[in-house]
């Protein structure tokens, strides 16, 4: 779809959504949590789990540690038990604390502010990486999680197999001041709209401009 009008329907989707929680990462930094540190703990946290739960466990963790030298002051039972609603709680505990020793030791604390070197950290991948630097510092990177790559490809925007595929296709296609945005809008929209099964297509404001890609029923 070379001629897809990505402006309006992402105006479109936002105002659908306006009354919405907002994704994560963008709550969280509007509370105050919006360091590239804070940013970073809270998109590892987020793997995997409801934006409801790691929302939560996100703002206990930082009630105890809100900088790396902070956070490796604590031991990995505590942080276990402070994030345990969490998926893969154990591991993400091992990470928070392998990467904020990591930045103490080998950065005097501040966090790097580099894509190639965030995710040289154990745990924190492509999404997580661009999560941070474009939440945290308004870098213009692309995050894709499951909603981005499921809507986008139901538009039929991109034609991809997978969250990567969609972010590098995404890289070429989509206007660079969307690069942010597309996931604080996507995120709440893919929750609460075009969502994975039975999509709300009847009440949907870009069912014109939508292929449907894939959907074979919907509400």
């Amino acid at each position: 779809m070379s001629d897809f009008p990505i402006h309006s329907v992402l105006e479109r989707c936002a105002a659908a959504v306006a009354d919405k929680p907002p994704a994560a990462m963008f709550g969280l930094r509007d509370e105050g949590y919006g360091s590239l540190y804070e940013q970073l703990v809270s998109s590892l946290l987020s793997v995997r789990t409801y934006d409801e739960v790691s929302t939560e466990v996100s703002r206990r963790l930082f009630s105890l540690a809100r900088t790396p030298a902070e956070m490796v002051r604590l031991d990995r039972e505590t942080i276990i038990q402070t994030i345990s609603e969490a998926t893969f709680a154990p591991a993400k505990a091992d990470n928070i604390l392998a990467l904020s020793q990591t930045i103490v030791d080998d950065y005097g604390g501040v966090t790097p502010a580099d894509y190639d070197r965030l995710i040289a950290f154990r745990g924190v991948g492509p999404k997580v990486a661009s999560l941070a630097l474009g939440v945290a510092l308004d870098r213009p990177v692309i995050a894709v999680d499951i909603h981005v790559h499921r809507i986008t490809n139901r538009w039929g925007y991109v034609a991809t197999s997978s969250p990567d595929k969609t972010r590098d296709a995404l890289t070429q296609k989509l206007p660079q001041d969307l690069w942010i945005e597309i996931n604080r809008v996507l995120v709440p929209f893919g929750k609460h709209v075009c969502t994975g099964t039975r999509p709300r297509c009847s009440t949907c404001p870009v069912f014109d401009d939508c292929a449907r890609i894939g959907v074979t029923n919907s509400r």
